[in-house]
Parts: structure tokens; C-alpha cells; sequence
């Protein structure tokens, strides 16, 4: 009974200090060996840097005691005090020989932006030439200028245009071509669809001076300077009227493959007058001219039955 009272009886004050006592002993050892290994880490990081800083300090010390031997040998060469330098030396690299596919190699990867760039215009270059013994030399050229597609877009408006050229070119056949830019009604629509720079272009050259045009072609040049007086090339013609020769009630819609109800009232046939533009001079405008007189002179004459 005593052995079991003394069992339960709680523990002395004395009994538990001396068990903390000992607990704390434990963390302060642990952190004594903690602070230990980290001194001794600290020392040997020390020891090294202070070994680097040495080997460094040598290092320089080596270097600007030969820099400063190297000066007077230089001062002693200048001076003709002695002819050869045992200090100074022209290092000279020793050359490399490369075979025949690694020189190659070698000049490809120097020059490979340069080589770029001449590749970039030798396929232009190549397009061109391409583009120029390839392109169409049409005997002549209609411009085709309205607001309306089903003119401009008339595969026997083309035909038509074959049967009254001549073979200018000489390769054996009567070949015409139309060009035809589309104008709608509103100005956003030219510039969205192009035509506005094709027409600038076609108006600036002298590729063609027949236009088949409405009144949308005569808002976009002034008809007194840039085109031809018609009534004195055909001073008879009924259907000439302001300089121009207009197609409404002429053999044109049934010449094109179309309805008298597709020719509008103001579709005419204009010639543009040579004079110096952006991209031609009046002598080429001229040339134009005079080769394309006569298919003028047979389409009107037709039209005119």
C-alpha cells in the first residue's frame, strides 16, 4: 500500500527542475555545436577567400612587373641602346589549314547576312527577267474605265478588240487586250479595291491612250488637257459629242456580246493626248499614238454603220 501511495504521489518541485535542468542542457549543447560548425565554416570560407585574394594579388603583381619590364625594353629599343628585346615577343598565331569543304564551310558562316541579302535580289532579279520574257506584248490596249462590271468584264469586248488590232508586234496574230478598272460609287470603294492605284498608274503610262470610259473616268482627269478632241479627227460623226465618241444606239453592245440596256448614256470612247506624265514622256505617248490610230479609226467606223 505504501509502494502504491508513493507511486501516485506527484513529484517534488525539486524533481521536476532537476528534469528541465537537464532538457535545457541538451538544447544549449546542440546550439553550442551549432554555433561551432558555423564558426568553423566561416573560418575555412575565410581562409579560402583570403587564399584566391593571394593567388590574385600575385597575379597582378606578375603582370604589371612585366608590363613595367616590357616599357623598358620598349624605352631601350627606341633609344638603340640594344636591338633585340629578350621580353617583348610578337606572338604570331600559327595558321590553320583548312580542307577544301571546311573553307567553304567557314566563308558561308562569315558571310551568311551578305549572302542573304544578294539571294534576296537575285530572286527578285529572277522574277523580273521572268516577268519581262514572259509578259503578253499585246499588238494594243484598251482601258476600260466605268462603274459598271458587265462592260469591263465582257469576253467578247476582248474579241472585239482582237478583231480590229493589227499584228503591230509581228508575231503572226491580231492579239488585243482590255484593261479594265472597276470605279463604284463611293471613294472608300476605290481605294479599297485597288482601282484608284491602277488607275493612277494606267493614266501616268503609255501602255494605252483608248479608254472606254462613263462619266466616273472623267472625275478623275481633266477632259480639256488630258484627252483628244475627236470631232477633229472625225468632224462628221453624229456620235461625237464634247470630243468623245459616245456608244449609246452603235453597233458596240451587240460588238461586245451584250444588251442595248448594258450600255449606259454616258459610255463613250475617249483618246488620251500625249504629253509628259509620272512614268512616261509625250514622245512614248506619241509612239502609243500613232500605232493606235488606225484600230481607233476601224472601231469607230464600225461603230458608225
Amino acid at each position: 500500500m505504501k509502494d502504491k501511495d508513493k507511486e501516485n504521489k506527484p513529484a517534488s518541485p525539486v524533481e521536476d527542475d532537476d528534469r528541465l535542468d537537464i532538457k535545457k542542457s541538451v538544447f544549449e549543447v546542440n546550439k553550442e555545436l551549432r554555433i561551432q560548425r558555423q564558426k568553423e565554416e566561416e573560418a575555412q570560407q575565410e581562409e579560402i577567400r583570403q587564399r584566391i585574394a593571394e593567388r590574385e594579388k600575385k597575379r597582378q603583381e606578375e603582370y604589371d612587373r612585366r608590363i613595367l619590364e616590357e616599357k623598358k625594353e620598349l624605352m631601350r629599343l627606341k633609344q638603340g641602346i640594344i636591338e633585340e628585346s629578350e621580353e617583348i615577343h610578337e606572338e604570331t598565331e600559327e595558321k590553320v589549314k583548312l580542307s577544301f569543304w571546311k573553307k567553304i564551310g567557314n566563308f558561308l558562316y562569315h558571310n551568311k547576312w551578305w549572302l542573304g541579302i544578294a539571294a534576296v535580289f537575285v530572286l527578285i532579279a529572277g522574277v523580273l527577267v521572268h516577268n519581262v520574257l514572259t509578259k503578253k506584248n499585246p499588238d494594243v490596249i484598251v482601258l476600260v474605265v466605268c462603274g459598271d462590271g458587265t462592260i469591263g468584264n465582257s469576253p467578247q469586248l476582248k474579241e472585239y478588240i482582237d478583231d480590229m488590232s493589227e499584228d503591230f508586234n509581228d508575231n503572226g496574230k491580231n492579239e488585243g487586250a482590255v484593261y479594265f478598272i472597276h470605279r463604284p460609287d463611293n471613294a472608300a470603294g476605290g481605294y479599297a479595291n485597288g482601282s484608284d492605284t491602277s488607275l493612277v498608274t494606267q493614266t501616268n503610262s503609255a501602255e494605252s491612250v483608248i479608254v472606254i470610259g462613263d462619266s466616273k473616268f472623267l472625275e478623275a482627269v481633266d477632259p480639256e488637257r488630258d484627252l483628244i478632241d475627236l470631232s477633229e479627227m472625225f468632224p462628221d460623226n453624229i456620235n461625237i459629242r464634247s470630243g468623245r465618241f459616245y456608244l449609246k444606239n452603235t453597233n458596240f453592245a451587240e460588238r461586245a456580246g451584250l444588251e442595248e440596256s448594258d450600255i449606259p448614256y454616258d459610255l463613250f470612247i475617249a483618246v488620251r493626248k500625249p504629253q509628259r506624265l509620272l512614268y512616261t514622256t509625250e514622245e512614248d505617248m506619241q509612239k502609243t499614238l500613232e500605232k493606235d490610230l488606225p484600230v481607233l479609226e476601224k472601231i469607230i467606223n464600225d461603230l458608225s454603220e
